[in-house]
């Protein structure tokens, strides 16, 4: 079987990571001839090429990039996949105008499978109608899909899947995060690792820590992740005064590192496919918090919860956490295993 990944790859995030998990468990069937198409010298490339895949990059400068069409077209006609699976609405959009122009690549034209990580809402002549099969992360992705007009016959539902011994790996390195921040080795850090985007919400993780204070003034806040409302947020901070206790510290690599440093993992997004970065904290035995946003109900247990942008809610949830330690575990379901395995599995029926 033939498959070709395609991915823009323009930013390492964790859509991003999931692909270059995909690659990695597919390239342990023998049976399976996986390539990925994406962006030239992008984190996304560099890191699939150090892990063995075999990647084809191409520039990929604005999101219809006639270049990648061209790189695409080519990669379509020279090495005739059976499958395309392509990983965000730019690749998608390429794929199927690679077909309209050139429906006869192959003795069979490509199956095209679309990965949808993010329950935003779709147009109703979108590309996300068009595609043979649809894998939505969470069955929250899949309402959306649904609601608006996606055949939910074509939709199936795989979470994302993380390996756990990279994790560990990765959290051996210590991220010095409470040294980094002239803070004593005993003060409690919750912790929200996303894009600073609007709809990773971090200003509700930053009203939560002002609605926190008077109960637990030790607990600092801390928000790793890089994007373009950083100034918005630093605004925030200083107009609620918790600016001694609320951290913006930019893009830490490993991340793994500093979730393992934090005593409670907080995700406060009020749209979120899945929220893979979850699954890390859950690996590394943390307690997780989070709002009840897209698929985070399908991953967080109930009593962790928070209403959306509910900042009191989200506030007496992380030191309710702070102060019982739940122990987690991370479900098998939840691995790259698991998650490779199932997708394998709807190439098969397809192919």
């Amino acid at each position: 079987m033939r498959v070709l990944q395609v991915d823009s790859g323009r930013e390492w995030r964790g859509g991003q990571n999931q692909v270059r998990l995909l690659c990695q468990e597919l390239a342990k069937h023998d049976d399976v001839d996986n390539h990925l198409l994406t962006s030239v010298a992008s984190p996304l490339a560099e890191r699939a090429r150090a892990a063995g895949v075999h990647v084809i990059e191409t520039r990929w400068g604005i999101g219809l990039s006639p270049r990648a069409f061209f790189a695409l077209n080519r990669v379509a006609r020279d090495a005739e996949p059976d499958i395309v699976h392509v990983h965000d609405s730019h690749s998608l959009a390429l794929a199927l105008w690679v077909r309209r122009f050139r429906p006869t690549l192959t003795a069979e034209p490509f199956i095209l499978f679309a990965h949808r990580r993010v329950d935003f809402h779709v147009k109703p002549k979108s590309g996300w109608h068009r595609a043979e099969r649809i894998i939505a992360v969470s069955e929250g992705v899949k309402r959306v899909l649904v609601q608006d007009g996606v055949n939910g016959h074509d939709i199936v539902v795989i979470p994302d899947g993380i390996d756990p011994h990279e994790i560990g790996v990765n959290a051996l390195t210590s991220a010095h995060i409470r040294q980094r921040l002239g803070l004593p080795a005993a003060v409690p850090l919750a912790v929200n690792v996303a894009a600073l985007v609007g709809h990773k919400d971090q200003r509700t993780f930053i009203r939560a820590a002002a609605a926190a204070r008077a109960r637990a003034p030790q607990l600092h806040w801390v928000i790793a992740g890089e994007g373009p409302l950083r100034a918005d947020l630093q605004r925030e901070i200083a107009n609620l005064g918790v600016g001694d206790i609320v951290h913006l510290v930019g893009y830490v690599e490993p991340v793994d590192a500093l979730i393992k440093e934090s005593n409670v993992f907080v995700m406060s997004s009020k749209e979120e496919g899945m929220g893979s970065v979850v699954l890390h904290a859950l690996a590394l035995e943390k307690p997780v918090v989070a709002t009840a946003a897209g698929g985070l109900p399908e991953v967080v247990a109930p009593e962790w919860l928070a209403p959306v942008g509910d900042a009191d809610a989200l506030a007496a949830k992380t030191l309710l956490a702070l102060e019982q330690a739940p122990r987690t575990s991370l479900p098998e379901r939840f691995t790259a295993k698991a998650m490779a395995e199932a997708i394998l599995a709807q190439y098969r029926v397809l192919a």
